[in-house]
């Protein structure tokens, strides 16, 4: 079993800034990719940023690209999510979520931090 814990969301202004972070712990377990995605009131969770250890690589919702940055560090099992220029509909709770197998789906979820942004 691995946890994952989320931290780092709030109320933040139009515009403004937000830095979440995650942190996976448990029995010795890999880690392929860690993710972030978000839901918001009434909407179906839809996927953020990804980033993948194995490739080192990054990917993007479009809604987000050029203003969220994905990072972390696979040796201490964390990825960040750094949220720059913030919009209304950036409202959402985000969650943090593990591949601890080479598959296309995600393994682990974490209980999400809320962000809301405000005008």
């Amino acid at each position: 079993q691995v946890q994952l814990v989320e931290s780092g969301g709030g109320l933040v202004q139009s515009g403004g800034s937000l830095r979440l972070s995650c942190a996976a712990s448990g029995r010795t377990f890999s880690n392929y990719a860690m993710g972030w995605f978000r839901q918001a009131p009434g909407k179906e969770r839809e996927f953020v940023a990804t980033i993948s250890w194995s490739s080192v690589s990054t990917y993007y919702a479009d809604s987000v690209k050029g203003r969220f940055t994905i990072s972390g560090d696979n040796a201490k099992n964390t990825v960040y999510l750094q949220m720059n220029s913030l919009k209304l509909e950036d409202t959402a709770v985000y969650y943090c979520a593990i591949k601890v197998r080479a598959a296309d789906r995600y393994d682990y979820w974490g209980q999400g931090t809320q962000v809301t942004v405000s005008s």
